[in-house]
């Protein structure tokens, strides 16, 4: 058995992914699954749920394809379980424990992002011994240096997403500006912060799980690790403004250093995301915060803006992007409905300037 953590396991080689969301198929809950089927769609053999086997993924997430949706491990093969859910407080449900049991008889690797830590959990390791499996808790980190102001190297172009609030598509937003750059035959990587990052690009550091002190040092040496590259597309977490999870977002704005940022929100939010008696700042503002907390470490400034039009029609999705670009001066654009071609021709324009 290896009781490996996501930030040193190659999760990129398990080739046929089985995606467990038993009853939990919802896009709030299964947030993690849906990402890996947009993302990683051709290493998934199945989507594990009993409650709506027979379907497809597209059918029940809006993104997959033809992946099918199975009732039991017997109805297809796969190398890796992946818990495919991130539910409040981070549990595993109570009745997928038989299945991650079952998994590892088949020989299957366990992949999970939750808070609870399945290396912790003895009925699981023992399973895991025996059948010689992997349990990689995606979270579980070793984290414990703190930043020494390392002078990153020239050539390489760190762009952080930020965002006025959580949850708003920092990481879809950095993902897809990095794979329109690398279509564009740009030497970029997306750079992975969180569990449904780390799973979809391989590697990358939890950062929600590292010691406070650390937080800083373990951004500091993520970069370090991938600056080779020519442009790097860092996931960003939380949000300045944030009452409950600003500390993480000013940890990677100084472990990073970006010279660029590209502001996420999501139209129409105007509360604190679990703190719904609390507004969100205007733009403007977070704007300027952002900026001028950044450039405490790195000089840096907001390159364009990334709208979340999830709740808006199309067309009210293109009149708020033509708004909020004439509002802060910047590109802006919904990625999901129209790509992010705006982004990119910033980092570039970005680059340019710095060169």
């Amino acid at each position: 058995m290896d009781e490996a953590d996501g930030s040193e396991s190659e999760l990129d080689r398990y080739r046929r992914i089985m995606l467990l969301t038993d009853g939990f198929s919802t896009p709030f809950l299964a947030k993690t699954a849906i990402s890996l089927l947009r993302y990683r769609q051709d290493d998934i053999a199945a989507v594990l749920d009993a409650t709506e086997a027979g379907s497809t993924a597209q059918a029940l997430f809006g993104t997959g394809g033809t992946v099918p949706v199975v009732g039991s491990l017997d109805e297809a093969e796969a190398d890796a379980l992946f818990i495919g859910i991130a539910p409040p407080g981070g549990k595993l449900p109570d009745h997928w424990r038989q299945i991650v049991v079952s998994a590892l008889g088949r020989g299957m690797d366990v992949v999970s992002g939750l808070h609870d830590f399945l290396c912790n959990d003895s009925e699981f390791t023992s399973a895991a011994e025996k059948h010689g499996c992997q349990l990689i808790d995606v979270r579980r980190n070793t984290e414990r240096h703190t930043a020494q102001h390392v002078d990153f190297r020239q050539g390489c172009l760190r762009v952080l997403t930020v965002g006025h609030d959580c949850s708003v598509g920092k990481m879809v937003t950095s993902l897809e500006t990095q794979r329109v750059l690398a279509e564009r035959g740009e030497d970029a990587r997306f750079v992975a912060t969180g569990q449904t990052g780390i799973m979809i690009a391989g590697d990358g550091v939890p950062i929600d799980c590292v010691v406070a002190d650390f937080v800083n040092g373990a951004a500091e040496s993520l970069v370090q690790r991938h600056e080779k590259h020519d442009i790097l597309l860092i996931e960003g977490q939380g949000s300045i403004s944030h009452p409950s999870f600003s500390a993480v977002t000013l940890g990677l704005l100084h472990g990073c250093a970006p010279d660029g940022l590209i502001m996420c929100y999501e139209a129409g939010r105007e509360m604190v995301k679990g703190l719904d008696e609390i507004q969100i700042p205007p733009l403007q503002q977070l704007v300027t915060a952002y900026e001028t907390m950044a450039a405490l470490r790195n000089p840096c400034r907001v390159i364009g803006v990334s709208v979340n039009g999830r709740n808006l029609s199309a067309d009210q999705t293109a009149a708020e992007c033509e708004r909020v670009s004439s509002e802060l001066g910047l590109p802006a654009c919904d990625v999901y409905r129209n790509g992010a071609d705006a982004l990119a021709d910033a980092v570039l324009a970005l680059r340019g300037e710095r060169r």
